[in-house]
C-alpha cells in the first residue's frame, strides 16, 4: 500500500512538474519577441523595448545586413516580425518566393533621396555620368521614378512601380545607371556622381536629407507603396503580443525619437492594418499581371 501510495506521489508530482514546465514555456515563447532589422541604431527601439517590456514582452532585434534575409528569416520560422521593408518591396518578395508574409501595422514613410559629394545640383550631373541606385527590385524602381522627376531622365509609359534600367526611355545625359547593394549606395559616394540612397540608409552613413540634391515627396499619394510596416507571417496577424509592439510605435515618444534619430527625415504613420494589405494586395495583382 505504501508502495502504491510513493508511485502516485511520485507521478503526481511529475505531472505538476511537467505542467509548470510547459506553462513556463508558453509564456516565455509569447513574450519573447525577435524582430529582424537592417538597422537598430538610435533611441527610438529603446524607447520600443522599454515599452514593450512595461507590457511584460521581451523583444530581442536581429540585424540583417542585406534586404532579403529578414524576410526569409520570417518566413522560415527564425523570426516572429520584421520590420524593415516597404509594401513595394514586400509585395515583389511575395511574389518571386510564394511566401505567405502580411503587415500588422505602419512605421514611416522614408523619402528616398539623390546625393553627390562632387554636385550640388541635378543640373551640374556632368554627360555620362555614373549614377548608383539600390539593385532590389522595389527600390531600383522607386530611384528611377526619382531620378525621372528630378529631370535626369525619362521612364517608357505603363512601366508601373518596377521599371528597370531596360525601361528607360529618354536618357539626355547619357547616364550610366549602376545598381548596387541598397547598404552600399552611400559608401560609392566617392566614385560616382551622384547616389539614390534610401533616408533609413542614408541617416545610418550621417547623411541629412537636407543634404539631398532632389528627394521624393514623403506626403505625396505616389509613395503610398513605400509605407513601411510590421510584417509577420500570416498565422500571426491576430497575435496580441505583435499587434501591441506596432501600437507602442504609434506613441507620442516613439513619434518624437524616430523625428529626432533621422533628423526629421522619417515620418511616423499609422495607417491600419486592412488598409495596408489592400495596398499590398493591389501591388501583388499588378506585378502577377505584368508578368502574364
Amino acid at each position: 500500500m505504501r508502495k502504491k501510495v510513493h508511485l502516485l506521489f511520485f507521478l503526481f508530482a511529475l505531472f505538476c512538474f511537467i505542467l509548470v514546465g510547459c506553462s513556463g514555456k508558453s509564456a516565455s515563447g509569447s513574450n519573447h519577441v525577435k524582430i529582424g532589422v537592417t538597422g537598430s541604431d538610435g533611441q527610438y527601439w529603446n524607447i520600443i523595448k522599454e515599452r514593450a517590456k512595461e507590457e511584460g514582452i521581451e523583444i530581442e532585434l536581429v540585424e540583417f545586413s542585406d534586404y532579403t534575409l529578414p524576410n526569409k528569416a520570417l518566413a522560415n520560422g527564425e523570426l516572429d516580425v520584421n520590420s524593415f521593408q516597404h509594401l513595394a518591396f514586400l509585395s515583389q518578395f511575395i511574389v518571386e518566393n510564394e511566401v505567405d508574409i502580411k503587415p500588422i501595422g505602419s512605421t514611416i514613410v522614408a523619402p528616398m533621396g539623390l546625393y553627390s559629394e562632387k554636385f550640388k545640383t541635378t543640373e551640374e550631373i556632368p554627360n555620362g555620368s555614373t549614377i548608383a541606385i539600390p539593385n532590389d527590385p522595389a527600390n531600383t524602381g522607386r530611384g528611377l521614378k526619382v531620378l525621372e522627376k528630378a529631370g535626369l531622365l525619362k521612364l517608357k509609359e505603363g512601366v508601373g512601380l518596377y521599371p528597370t534600367p531596360d525601361d528607360i526611355a529618354e536618357n539626355p545625359k547619357e547616364l550610366e545607371i549602376m545598381t548596387v547593394v541598397a547598404q552600399q549606395t552611400p559608401r560609392v559616394l566617392p566614385d560616382v556622381a551622384a547616389s539614390i540612397i534610401n533616408s533609413g540608409i542614408a541617416g545610418q552613413a550621417g547623411l541629412l536629407l537636407d543634404d539631398a540634391i532632389f528627394h521624393d515627396d514623403p506626403h505625396s499619394e505616389d509613395t503610398r507603396p513605400y509605407l513601411n510596416v510590421f510584417a509577420v507571417r500570416s498565422e500571426d496577424i491576430d497575435n496580441e503580443t505583435y499587434k501591441k509592439i506596432a501600437e507602442i510605435y504609434q506613441e507620442e515618444r516613439v513619434i518624437e525619437a524616430v523625428k529626432e534619430d533621422s533628423n526629421g527625415a522619417n515620418i511616423v504613420v499609422d495607417i491600419p492594418a486592412e488598409e495596408l494589405q489592400k495596398t499590398l494586395d493591389q501591388l501583388i495583382e499588378d506585378i502577377e499581371a505584368g508578368k502574364q
